[in-house]
């Protein structure tokens, strides 16, 4: 079973920046297209940006697009989000898990709040 443990969120002033990480642990296996998702209050989980297993594909919505960075190191079993120009509709509790189901379990996730 592999985990998931996401981290790096916080308070920040919209135009600020924060880098979530996410680490995984437990038995190595198949390398798997990540993606990260966020679900702010009253709303659906909604995929933010994804990296394929091979680090050479990535998408973003475009509500990030130009201020998000998806990266991944392998040495690590870590995947990270670069947020950079953040706005307070980024405010959301931040996941990470493979891109698309079937999904591993989901940690709880960290949450991010932009203030105005």
């Amino acid at each position: 079973q592999v985990n998931l443990v996401e981290s790096g969120g916080g308070v920040v002033q919209a135009g600020g920046s924060l880098r979530l990480s996410c680490a995984a642990s437990g038995r190595p296996g198949t390398t798997y297209a990540m993606g990260w998702f966020r679900q702010a209050p009253g709303k659906e989980r909604e995929i933010v940006a994804a990296i394929s297993w091979n680090g050479r594909d990535i998408k973003y919505s475009d509500s990030v697009k130009g201020r998000f960075t998806i990266s991944r190191d392998y040495a690590k079993r870590t995947v990270y989000l670069q947020m950079n120009s953040l706005k307070p509709e980024d405010t959301a509790v931040y996941y990470c898990n493979r891109d698309s189901p079937p999904y591993v379990l989901w940690g709880q996730g960290t949450q991010v709040t932009v203030s105005s």
